[in-house]
């Protein structure tokens, strides 16, 4: 530009001096006579030199300190040590310690918004943190051993019957026209309930900057449990026409009504039993439940050694045996005056000989004591077990590993009969000839009707809101009809990847990696193992 000025002139035939050209130019650039003068220095300097180019500060003038050397990681290094819960004040008083300021060449610290900018630039974001699986009692030592063997295997037994499934298609249709008794196609009935809320809506959307708080309902407000089941190959449980349907609407509370106890678990399982023996009854139905207590509930004098004496009951002592509910003539619980409920005590139930005869805990008739109780060592005696010189329990019975003869109430425990009784449920639906599993504690991972439910509530939270039980019952089933076929079985086939996980060794971590890396697949790779070392995915 300053040779132009300086051949050119105006333009208009005027020619303009040396330092009227550099002049020019530097009002061009919205500078003063200094820069000029500059200019002209340095155009000297190139004539003679063309290798002599002007240097500019201006670059090392922007240059964060950030970009020090050594810096930026010293600095990651130290918020690592802090842990969790790191701030930006953290960066300001790491950069005011004198040892910090003379290693790097700094003389003052920075302050609180320079550090928020670092946060950035260190890929620090202020927002929640991400949210996984739930790990509490996922790898207890009797969780992974009930879920690698006894669910796993059970799985991996009857899955060679069922049908396979690629992006919610089926692949492969077992022929259960022409199947043996034992080979039928087999069907899995997921079961769970789970919990709408009245007020339960979307919290982030798009809002305008004009939008004012307006007041909101209080809580919760009301709610309705659905109770369920559902299978990759029917979708949730219904009839072939769709008239009958083996969900269950209910309103929790004490007001309302009540509460899904066992009893409502096993007439649920009923209503369910009776709907595939009339429409699909040439098939293998596996019930299969969550591992809740209200599942898994006895009978009420089902065989326990946990409050077991290890001698007789002594003389006037209570009668050792269960206490269960007193019912009144309409099969209803009897209350005491203060509210409670009035109990019973009964007999424990006999336990069973190894060949199957009953044993009686109780002394028989026609004996010193009848009806007394026998005691832990009695009853190991009569199974021709020697108690001699052992402890009746170990201290808080935190018996030590293998843990299988070191006191009386371990034998006892350990024993099938004892170990392996029946729950209510399992027992009641063997009795009509179907199987029932129990999914490992805390693996909602491995029950697909757990997505199921997630889906239909994303569906329920963009309903207007209202306050009406007519609305939420109405919504609720709208939620739940909206759940697809394909969806469910895209849900069926990420559980199955969490198994093959499970089965590979993984820990949940592990497997919560791979299910996400391999999306779609419903087995893993053999070298999965190698994939979590390259991708360092610890185990913990």
């Amino acid at each position: 530009m300053l040779l132009h000025f300086f051949v050119d002139g105006d333009g208009a035939g005027k020619q303009f001096t040396w330092i009227t050209a550099s002049l020019h130019t530097v009002q061009a650039w919205e500078e003063g006579p200094h820069h000029a003068r500059r200019l002209r220095e340095w155009t000297r300097d190139f004539l003679k030199d063309r290798h002599h180019l002007p240097h500019t500060t201006a670059a090392s003038w922007k240059t964060s300190v950030l970009e020090k050397p050594g810096l930026k990681e010293a600095i990651c290094q130290h918020l690592q040590s802090v842990g969790k819960y790191v701030r930006a004040m953290d960066i300001v008083e790491f950069m005011a310690d004198p040892e910090v300021q003379a290693k790097y060449g700094l003389e003052k610290t920075i302050g609180l918004s320079t550090a928020q900018e670092w946060m950035h630039e260190l890929d620090y974001r202020w927002t929640k943190a991400p949210s996984g699986q739930y790990v509490d009692g996922h790898e207890c030592s009797d969780v992974v051993d009930y879920r690698d063997n006894t669910f796993l295997l059970a799985m991996a037994k009857l899955e060679q019957y069922t049908q396979c499934f690629i992006d919610g298609e089926i692949v492969l249709f077992p022929d259960s026209e022409s199947a043996t008794s034992d080979s039928k196609r087999v069907v899995f009935w997921y079961h769970n309930e789970s919990t709408f809320y009245a007020h339960d809506r979307r919290h982030t959307r798009w809002v305008h900057k004009s939008e004012r708080a307006t007041p909101r309902a209080k809580g919760e407000g009301a709610s309705l449990m659905v109770a369920d089941f559902v299978s990759a190959e029917y979708s949730f449980f219904r009839s072939p026409d769709g008239t009958e349907s083996a969900w269950v609407l209910f309103r929790a509370g004490k007001n309302q009504d009540g509460y899904f106890t066992n009893q409502e678990i096993v007439d649920h399982a009923t209503l369910a039993m009776d709907i595939l023996e009339r429409h699909y009854p040439n098939e293998r139905h596996i019930l299969i439940f969550d591992n809740a207590t209200t599942h898994l509930k006895r009978r009420d004098d089902a065989l326990s050694a946990h409050r077991m004496s290890a001698n007789p009951t002594a003389p006037g002592k209570p009668m050792f045996g269960v206490d269960i509910d007193d019912l009144g003539p309409d099969g209803r619980p009897i209350y005491r005056p203060d509210g409670k409920k009035r109990k019973k005590r009964v007999r424990m139930g006999d336990a069973k000989f190894a060949d199957g005869r009953p044993q009686s805990l109780y002394f028989e008739e026609g004996t010193e004591r009848p009806g007394v109780f026998k005691g832990m060592r009695q009853i190991l005696a009569e199974r021709d077990i020697d108690t001699a010189g052992k402890l009746a329990q170990c201290p808080d019975f935190k018996c030590k590993a293998p843990a299988l003869t070191c006191c009386v109430r371990r034998i006892l425990y350990n024993k099938p009969d004892f170990r392996d009784t029946e729950s209510i449920l399992e027992s009641h639906c063997n009795q009509r000839g179907f199987e029932v599993l129990f999914l490992p504690k805390f693996h909602c991972e491995l029950n697909p009707i757990e997505q199921c439910w997630g889906h239909a509530k994303r569906e329920y939270r963009k309903f207007p809101a209202s306050s009406l039980e007519a609305d939420l019952e109405r919504n609720t089933i709208t939620s739940l009809d909206s759940v697809s076929l394909t969806s469910i079985r895209r849900f069926f086939i990420r559980s199955l990847r969490f198994m093959d996980a499970y089965r590979h060794g993984l820990s949940g971590k592990q497997a919560a990696w791979a299910a996400k890396t391999y999306h779609g697949h419903q087995v893993l790779p053999n070298n999965i193992l190698d994939e979590l070392e390259k991708a360092g995915v610890s185990r913990e």
